[in-house]
Formats: C-alpha cells, sequence, structure tokens
C-alpha cells in the first residue's frame, strides 16, 4: 500500500501487477490486446486444487499462470453449478483494434460499465464500439488520478478541463456507485463460495 500510495496508483491494480509477474514474469506485465488462453484441464485443475484448499486464490495463480483472481473465482463458480469449462482465449468474439473519439460523458459510462463488469475490457469495447486499448487505458487513468483522468484537455470549445465542479462530482458519485456495486458483487460471490463449501463438507 505504501508504495502503491508514493507512486500514485491504485493498489489494487498495483496487487495484480505482482502477483502477474510472480506469475508469468514480465511477460505478465505487458498489456495485450488479447485474453489469455487457458485449457480446460488447467481450468478444472485449479478449481480442484482450490477445492481441497491446496493453496489460496493468489496462490494458485501463481502456480497455473493465471492472470487474475476473478478469472478463478468464475471458473469455481461455474465448475459448482455444474457448467462445463471449456478451453479459453477470446471465445471468437472479434476485438475492435481501431479507436474513434468520444465524450467525457461516455468515458464515464464506459468506465463505469467496465467496474461494474469485473473489468472485462474485451465486452466493454465490443458494447460501446471503441478499442480494447481505449477502454484498458481509461480505466487505468481512473485508477491512477480519479475522476480527472478522464477529462479531454486538449481544448476545443468549452473543454472538459472546465466543467464545473458539480458535473465532476456527479460523474465521480456515477464511478463510486459502480465500484461499490462491483465489490458487494464479489462480497456475494465469496459467501457464495463459503455456501458451497460447507455443504461440500
Amino acid at each position: 500500500r505504501h508504495t502503491a500510495t508514493m507512486i500514485g496508483i491504485n493498489y489494487e491494480s498495483f496487487r495484480q501487477w505482482i502477483h502477474n509477474y510472480q506469475s508469468l514474469g514480465i511477460d505478465g506485465l505487458i498489456t495485450s490486446s488479447k485474453n489469455s488462453s487457458y485449457s480446460k484441464a488447467l481450468k478444472e485443475t485449479a478449481v480442484k486444487d482450490y477445492l481441497v484448499k491446496a493453496d489460496s486464490l493468489p496462490g494458485i495463480c501463481k502456480k497455473y499462470g493465471i492472470r487474475s483472481t476473478t478469472q478463478l473465482r468464475r471458473w469455481i463458480l461455474k465448475y459448482n453449478s455444474h457448467e462445463e469449462l471449456k478451453a479459453s482465449g477470446t471465445g471468437g468474439r472479434p476485438i475492435m483494434t481501431n479507436g474513434r473519439k468520444t465524450t467525457y460523458d461516455e468515458r464515464i459510462a464506459i468506465v463505469k460499465f467496465c467496474i461494474e463488469h469485473q473489468n472485462d475490457y474485451i465486452e466493454t469495447a465490443q458494447k460501446y464500439q471503441v478499442s480494447y486499448q481505449q477502454v484498458y487505458t481509461w480505466v487505468s487513468k481512473y485508477e491512477t488520478n480519479g475522476i480527472e483522468g478522464l477529462l479531454d484537455k486538449r481544448g476545443r470549445k468549452k473543454t472538459e478541463s472546465e466543467m464545473s465542479e458539480l458535473e465532476k462530482l456527479k460523474a465521480q458519485n456515477k464511478l463510486l456507485e459502480a465500484e461499490n456495486r462491483r465489490k458487494q458483487m464479489e462480497i456475494d460471490f465469496l459467501k457464495k463460495l463459503d455456501e458451497i463449501e460447507r455443504r461440500r463438507y
């Protein structure tokens, strides 16, 4: 937390970078426009390791080179819901490589949607017809600089940087609501896992 504060980045993002580096080495820090691919066997093995308490979520991600605990949690929930775990990559979903110009309000909506959907950059890019890299950049800017990171300060007519404090506070409130909603989803998810494990034992 101290290091994240010193260099001015979001703590959770920084912690995820550390996990990625421990799991994948320097490649884990490279931003890609493609999702990582995982075989069906790897998914099932990782899930079973967690269910028999072989290691923690971060420990299993490190062991099998999984980029985030969020992915592992989704697999666990699917497995316990008796859904088939299939080999994954982008799932055949096209990824837009060309960006487009956006308004401040659009960027707020895009970041809000992405946060609420567990930082699914591909789904967000598809929904709003922007590039994966744009979504990733805006979310990163928001996590690092808050609402100011989404302002376009190049200036045309009334620049976004001249927006009133009330307008900025309204936008900030939308994103804080999204973050709180995601946190509640994660809490509910963990409760569900605990309930499943209690039934198993």
